[in-house]
Protein backbone atom coordinates (compact mmCIF):
# COMPACT_ATOMS: atom_id res chain seq x y z
CA UNK A 1 0.00 0.00 0.00
CA UNK A 2 0.92 3.49 -0.68
CA UNK A 3 0.34 5.45 2.46
CA UNK A 4 1.26 9.04 2.57
CA UNK A 5 2.08 10.65 5.82
CA UNK A 6 -0.42 13.29 6.95
CA UNK A 7 1.31 16.58 6.94
CA UNK A 8 0.47 19.68 8.91
CA UNK A 9 -0.55 21.47 5.76
CA UNK A 10 -3.30 19.00 4.98
CA UNK A 11 -4.61 19.10 8.55
CA UNK A 12 -4.75 22.92 8.50
CA UNK A 13 -6.45 22.90 5.09
CA UNK A 14 -9.11 20.45 6.31
CA UNK A 15 -9.63 22.47 9.52
CA UNK A 16 -9.96 25.70 7.52
CA UNK A 17 -12.47 24.05 5.14
CA UNK A 18 -14.58 22.72 8.00
CA UNK A 19 -14.45 26.07 9.84
CA UNK A 20 -15.37 27.92 6.63
CA UNK A 21 -18.32 25.59 6.04
CA UNK A 22 -19.58 26.19 9.59
CA UNK A 23 -19.22 29.97 9.16
CA UNK A 24 -21.10 29.90 5.85
CA UNK A 25 -23.94 27.87 7.40
CA UNK A 26 -24.06 30.23 10.41
CA UNK A 27 -24.18 33.30 8.12
CA UNK A 28 -26.99 31.77 6.06
CA UNK A 29 -28.96 30.87 9.20
CA UNK A 30 -28.56 34.44 10.52
CA UNK A 31 -29.62 35.94 7.17
CA UNK A 32 -32.68 33.69 6.92
CA UNK A 33 -33.65 34.51 10.50
CA UNK A 34 -33.24 38.24 9.93
CA UNK A 35 -35.01 38.52 6.57
CA UNK A 36 -37.81 36.05 7.26
CA UNK A 37 -38.83 37.45 10.66
CA UNK A 38 -42.28 39.13 10.45
CA UNK A 39 -42.68 42.70 11.70
CA UNK A 40 -43.96 43.17 15.25
CA UNK A 41 -47.71 42.62 15.49
CA UNK A 42 -48.74 45.89 17.10
CA UNK A 43 -46.49 48.27 15.20
CA UNK A 44 -49.10 49.68 12.82
CA UNK A 45 -51.83 49.52 15.47
CA UNK A 46 -49.78 51.71 17.78
CA UNK A 47 -49.67 54.49 15.18
CA UNK A 48 -53.41 54.21 14.54
CA UNK A 49 -54.18 54.28 18.25
CA UNK A 50 -51.90 57.28 18.84
CA UNK A 51 -53.66 59.17 16.03
CA UNK A 52 -57.10 58.26 17.43
CA UNK A 53 -56.05 59.38 20.91
CA UNK A 54 -54.81 62.73 19.56
CA UNK A 55 -58.11 63.25 17.71
CA UNK A 56 -60.09 62.33 20.83
CA UNK A 57 -58.15 64.75 23.01
CA UNK A 58 -58.58 67.53 20.45
CA UNK A 59 -62.35 66.88 20.35
CA UNK A 60 -62.52 66.88 24.16
CA UNK A 61 -60.60 70.16 24.36
CA UNK A 62 -62.95 71.66 21.76
CA UNK A 63 -65.99 70.43 23.71
CA UNK A 64 -64.69 71.98 26.94
CA UNK A 65 -63.87 75.32 25.34
CA UNK A 66 -66.85 76.06 23.08
CA UNK A 67 -70.62 76.22 23.58
CA UNK A 68 -72.87 74.00 21.47
CA UNK A 69 -76.34 72.48 21.42
CA UNK A 70 -76.60 69.02 22.94
CA UNK A 71 -80.36 68.60 22.38
CA UNK A 72 -82.03 71.62 20.86
CA UNK A 73 -85.53 70.15 21.20
CA UNK A 74 -85.10 69.82 24.97
CA UNK A 75 -83.14 73.08 25.27
CA UNK A 76 -79.90 71.45 26.52
CA UNK A 77 -76.76 73.47 25.78
CA UNK A 78 -73.12 72.67 26.48
CA UNK A 79 -71.26 75.63 28.00
CA UNK A 80 -67.59 76.10 28.86
CA UNK A 81 -67.02 75.52 32.56
CA UNK A 82 -66.10 79.14 33.33
CA UNK A 83 -69.24 80.49 31.67
CA UNK A 84 -71.44 77.92 33.40
CA UNK A 85 -69.95 78.77 36.79
CA UNK A 86 -70.54 82.51 36.26
CA UNK A 87 -74.13 81.85 35.17
CA UNK A 88 -74.82 79.69 38.22
CA UNK A 89 -73.24 82.24 40.56
CA UNK A 90 -75.36 85.01 39.10
CA UNK A 91 -78.61 82.99 39.27
CA UNK A 92 -78.04 81.66 42.77
CA UNK A 93 -76.80 85.01 44.07
CA UNK A 94 -79.90 86.90 42.93
CA UNK A 95 -82.65 84.46 43.91
CA UNK A 96 -81.66 81.04 45.29
CA UNK A 97 -85.23 79.69 45.47
CA UNK A 98 -85.94 80.50 41.80
CA UNK A 99 -82.56 79.11 40.75
CA UNK A 100 -83.27 75.86 42.61
CA UNK A 101 -86.71 75.42 41.05
CA UNK A 102 -85.26 76.27 37.62
CA UNK A 103 -82.54 73.65 38.11
CA UNK A 104 -85.03 70.98 39.17
CA UNK A 105 -87.27 71.76 36.17
CA UNK A 106 -84.31 71.53 33.77
CA UNK A 107 -83.16 68.22 35.23
CA UNK A 108 -86.67 66.76 34.95
CA UNK A 109 -86.96 67.95 31.34
CA UNK A 110 -83.53 66.58 30.42
CA UNK A 111 -84.11 63.18 32.03
CA UNK A 112 -87.78 62.71 31.14
CA UNK A 113 -88.52 59.24 29.76
CA UNK A 114 -89.73 59.13 26.17
CA UNK A 115 -93.46 58.71 25.65
CA UNK A 116 -94.79 55.18 25.56
CA UNK A 117 -95.15 53.72 22.09
CA UNK A 118 -98.73 53.12 21.02
CA UNK A 119 -99.84 49.55 21.30
CA UNK A 120 -100.46 47.88 17.99
CA UNK A 121 -103.72 46.07 17.62
CA UNK A 122 -103.46 42.35 17.20
CA UNK A 123 -103.60 41.27 13.54
CA UNK A 124 -106.20 38.65 14.58
CA UNK A 125 -108.74 41.21 15.86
Amino acid sequence: MNERPVTGRIVWANAAGILGAFLIVAALAWAIHRYMQPPPLGEDRAAVRAKALAELRAAEAEALASPAWIDQAKGIVRLPIEQAMLLVERQWGQNPAAARSNLIARVERATAPPPKAPEKPSPYE
